[in-house]
């Protein structure tokens, strides 16, 4: 018996008053242990669709459920849920708000009425597992645009969700630190954390993801990354481009460089690697 997804809207439509629908009819799961992109063209409800996996939305008809049972909105049914999802905005300006790291990081195992030694535990381990414990005592407002980025997730990470929901996460950060920002994801991920991105960036998607979801006007379309980043007439409905490393197969195989059966390069590394094996095969070994 297959088991019930971890957290799934059913359904589940949303309008926000005097406009129209933004999101109808709509079925969607996240599956635990896998890593999910959302992407989509703005304005086609990835933020809506994040809001209401969170439970800082309501939808208008359907349902939400976390491991088949449906959400009561009520305060034991949201707290609940907030135990178990976790959303971290793409502004950390509009997530801290407490006077140093370490206030801000507390803020939520707080309000679960956890005792202090717990809460101390909680935060301890969030600061270590996004690499700044030497910053739980900066003022939040001393801190550089990464530095408040992996604030944010830490106070998401000190909650202990299953399901930790990001926006954009590495929009804004330099390429050293859209890497580290993924070597703690990947962190996390081991640790049991299910983590859901939304982004436009199809390379990040492709090369992180194992599963991705497009928001198309046509609705959500879902499955590995590899074959959905890979249809270009699904991308265009998204407003999106072809990954580099999905171009690049395509040319390698037109070239005889790589297997019709065999996986495409995710990142330049395995790209040099793949035709520098490909071009090690086809030429003749010398006497």
């Amino acid at each position: 018996m297959t088991e019930p997804a971890l957290v799934a809207l059913r359904d589940a439509s949303f309008a926000y008053e005097e406009g129209p629908a933004v999101l109808s009819g709509l079925d969607f799961e996240v599956r635990e242990g896998r890593a999910l992109a959302l992407l989509g063209r703005n304005g086609s409800g990835k933020t809506t669709l994040m809001r209401l996996l969170s439970g800082g939305l309501r939808p208008r008809t359907g349902q939400l459920t976390v491991q088949g049972r449906p959400v009561v909105y009520d305060r034991k049914g949201l707290t609940r849920l907030r135990t178990t999802v976790q959303l971290v905005v793409q502004d950390p300006d509009d997530q801290l708000f407490a006077a140093s790291v370490a206030q801000d990081v507390s803020f939520g195992p707080l309000n679960l009425g956890l005792p202090d030694g717990e809460v101390r535990r909680r935060v301890g381990e969030a600061l270590d597992a996004l690499g700044i414990t030497a910053l739980a005592d900066r003022p939040t407002h001393l801190l550089s645009y990464g530095q408040r980025k992996r604030t944010a997730i830490a106070g998401a990470v000190a909650m202990r969700p299953r399901v930790l929901i990001l926006d954009e996460p590495t929009a804004g950060l330099d390429p050293d630190g859209q890497e580290r920002l993924l070597v703690t994801l990947d962190g996390l991920r081991a640790a049991g954390t299910t983590v859901v991105m939304a982004t436009h960036d199809v390379d990040l998607a492709l090369r992180w993801a194992d599963d991705a979801a497009l928001l198309t006007p046509q609705g959500v379309r879902a499955g590995p990354a590899s074959v959905m980043l890979a249809r270009p007439e699904l991308l265009e409905q998204a407003g999106l481009r072809l990954p580099w490393g999905v171009a690049a197969a395509h040319a390698l195989r037109a070239q005889g460089l790589l297997a019709d059966t065999a996986p495409g390069p995710r990142t330049a590394d395995e790209l040099a690697a793949l035709v520098a094996a490909a071009t090690a095969a086809r030429t003749p070994a010398e006497d």
